[in-house]
Formats: C-alpha cells, sequence, structure tokens
C-alpha cells in the first residue's frame, strides 16, 4: 500500500478521457481533466514545481515572500503549496476575483492585496502587476513569480502535462489550448512538437483579449485572455490561432455538462468551442485524434457561467455591444 503524505503531493497522472461527437465522425477527441489535480487546476502543476525548483536551487529561503499576480487558479495553487513549504504569500488580485477564489487563498494563510484602479485597457492586469513590483521593492526578501515571463512556468508543463500527453497517446494529429499567461500551451507544445512533429497546435482565445493582436474589451470569464501579450509565448509552437466569444464559451460549458457530464471551467468551455468552429471549417476526410485540455472545474463558475440570470445579462450586454458595432460609421 502506497501512503501519500499530503493531498498536495498528488499532481499530475491526471485522467485522459474520449468525447465522441455525433456531428464530427472522424475526430476522436481526448480530454485531460486538470481538475483531478489537488487544488482542482492545471495550475498545480506549475505552482508545485516553480517552488520545488526555487526551493532546491536556493534562490529562495524559508523566509522569502512569494508574490504573484493572478486571476484565480494560480493564486489558489500558490497559497496551498506556499503554505505547504511554509513560505509567506501575496496575492495581487483585483474585483473580478470571485468569492470562492478569495476564500481559498485566505484559508490557505495568504495575504490578498486588491487592485481596485482599471489599467488603461479597461482591465487591471498592468495596474495588478506595477502593484507587484511596488512590494517587492519594499519587501527585501521576496520573489514575483511572474507566470508571464518565468521560464520554469512553461518547464512545469514540459516536464508534466506534455510528457504525460505524450506517452497516453500513441499518435496525436492537433491539440487545442486555451491561452491566458502563457505557460501551459508554451511548455506542452514545444513537448509534442518534440515527439509528434506534425502535429498542429492550435491555440485558443477570447474575443477582447490582446494576446493575438486582438482589439481589447472588457471580457467576463476569467482564465483565458490577456490584456497583454505574455513574453513567454516567444518560445511556443503555435500553428494556427481561434478566437472565440464569451457567449459560445458558456453555452459550450453547458453543452459539455448536460450531453457530456463534464462540469468545468470557462478555458474549457473556450477550447471545446473552438474546436466545434475550426472543424466546422475545416472537415477531416480521414479519422484524426484530437487533443485538449479542461484546465479547471466548474464549480468556481457556480454564480457566473452556471447561473442562469448571469449568463442572461452577459448575453444582453453582448448583444448591446454588437449592435454598437453594426452602427458604428468607420470614415
Amino acid at each position: 500500500m502506497v501512503i501519500i503524505p499530503s493531498i498536495l503531493e498528488k499532481v499530475g497522472n491526471t485522467p485522459l478521457v474520449s468525447i465522441k461527437m455525433k456531428e464530427f465522425e472522424n475526430i476522436n477527441l481526448y480530454t485531460k481533466l486538470e481538475t483531478y489535480n489537488p487544488t482542482g487546476s492545471v495550475k498545480d502543476r506549475a505552482a508545485s514545481y516553480i517552488l520545488r525548483k526555487l526551493l532546491s536551487t536556493d534562490k529562495i529561503s524559508q523566509n522569502t515572500t512569494i508574490i504573484e499576480s493572478t486571476s484565480g487558479n494560480f493564486g489558489v495553487a500558490l497559497s496551498a503549496y506556499c503554505k505547504y513549504y511554509g513560505l509567506p504569500f501575496i496575492a495581487v488580485v483585483d474585483p473580478n476575483i470571485t468569492l470562492i477564489n478569495e476564500m481559498l487563498i485566505v484559508s490557505n494563510g495568504a495575504e490578498i492585496v486588491k487592485v481596485d484602479h482599471p489599467d488603461e485597457y479597461g482591465g487591471y492586469l498592468l495596474n495588478r502587476i506595477e502593484k507587484v513590483k511596488e512590494l517587492q521593492s519594499q519587501i527585501h526578501d521576496s520573489y514575483w513569480v511572474n507566470q508571464y515571463e518565468n521560464p520554469l512556468n512553461a518547464n512545469a508543463y514540459y516536464q508534466s502535462l506534455g510528457k504525460e500527453l505524450c506517452f497516453q497517446i500513441e499518435e496525436i494529429d492537433y491539440i487545442f489550448i486555451g491561452v491566458s499567461s502563457g505557460g501551459t500551451i508554451t511548455g506542452v507544445s514545444r513537448k509534442i512538437k518534440e515527439n509528434f512533429p506534425n502535429a498542429k497546435v492550435v491555440a485558443v482565445d477570447v474575443e477582447g483579449s490582446v494576446i493575438f493582436k486582438g482589439q481589447s474589451q472588457k471580457r467576463y470569464i476569467p482564465g483565458i485572455g490577456s490584456s497583454m501579450k505574455p513574453k513567454i509565448l516567444k518560445r511556443a509552437k503555435i500553428d494556427e490561432v481561434i478566437i472565440t466569444d464569451e457567449v459560445s464559451t458558456i453555452n459550450a460549458c453547458l453543452e459539455l455538462l448536460r450531453n457530456y457530464s463534464f462540469y468545468v471551467g470557462g478555458s474549457s468551455g473556450s477550447a471545446f468551442a473552438a474546436i466545434k468552429q475550426y472543424f466546422k471549417q475545416n472537415k477531416p476526410d480521414r479519422p484524426v485524434n484530437v487533443v485538449t485540455i479542461f484546465p479547471d472545474r466548474g464549480e468556481r463558475y457556480f454564480d457566473t457561467i452556471y447561473d442562469p440570470k448571469w449568463v442572461e445579462r452577459i448575453k444582453d450586454i453582448k448583444d448591446i455591444r454588437s449592435l454598437e458595432k453594426e452602427n458604428t460609421i468607420i470614415y
């Protein structure tokens, strides 16, 4: 009998599940369920890996304060692993953080600093990063994780998630990965391309994100998209980009729950919506293996994506925005 000393030691080796879509007979869709990681998301892989590496190489000590700007899942994961390793942690968040994520971060003994002034793009990311830099200058022994640039972030997924996928599937023709901080797609794409050079890596982003030169606008679903292009993406191996919209994300999440019993978060819905969007335009003439990643669980979106009143409000906002766009005269 193998007894694990802590649930936080059980990172990775998450299930790979097949989804059969009736409308796409030639697609064998496989999804990696990252909700089975200890704190419920793919971010456990990066949080545990980065802190272990930093401690083992003496880049940080038990007295070092860890600081990070986070929209949710990474903050939850870092708070849990910082507590596990006895490290103080400050999460720099904004008003869009969900109540459940804020509760989990605080419950793990972390300090929360909330930025409440929007940046030039109407979001909070750039101002969160400025606050991180301010805190770092004030706290002598501190370390900014910086998931948008830190090569350890990408390496965590190269060494774990990417490696697992290559071991679990004999052949990968396509892989669809949602992009936010950029670490997952950078690490996984490099490992996939090493083992399956002909695999097509498709990045999934949402309207309102500027990662792939989109026009910045307010986004309502966390976990995918960004107000800046992460520098870590320079090392990613991306073949194509699919931009989906948040209404399609919501509909995809509800379809996954209704038809396939997957209770997953927004970035999972975005990836599923992108797969359907892509293959409606590019129907394969032979059976192909398509892989995607479902990064987190649906409970953290119970009062947004899975709340009918919230959904109707967002759909109304999107409809108004579409009408405004149609009625705009460009001189």
